[in-house]
């Protein structure tokens, strides 16, 4: 991988097949998984960092996004982390990483692409 990609982390097929291929067409390379564990063997398997993570909270069993969000950020402590969640962003002040964002389901492919951009931005970082 480059320091160009995304990894994606999602369980739901469709959500993660839309909001993918929304971000290929805004020029970011994707790299998906559809579970925690598939995740933390991408961030851990990979030589060159990912430029953002974008992880759903509730990934049915193993690991969860909160966990995927946490070992991205042992490896890469400025990594942009963005949360999904249809229903645990109550817990996102307590379990997820700091200068992360929340984006609450239902969201539009559209209004991923520019969490990420606001969110390199804050963090002064480019992909």
């Amino acid at each position: 991988m480059s320091d160009e990609s995304v990894l994606f982390v999602e369980d739901e097929d469709l959500i993660r097949e839309l909001n993918a291929e929304e971000l290929q067409e805004a020029g970011y390379e994707v790299v998906v998984a559809d579970s925690g564990d598939d995740a933390l063997e991408a961030l851990d398997g990979d030589a060159d960092p990912f430029c953002v993570l974008v992880t759903d909270v509730n990934l049915g069993k193993g690991t969860d996004g909160w966990e995927v969000g946490k070992r991205a950020r042992e490896l890469d402590e400025q990594i942009p982390v963005i949360y999904m969640s249809g229903g645990g962003a109550h817990e996102w002040k307590s379990k997820g990483v700091s200068n992360s964002v929340m984006l609450g389901k239902p969201f539009t492919p559209s209004q991923l692409v520019a969490a990420i951009g606001k969110l390199l931005k804050r963090m002064g970082r480019r992909c």
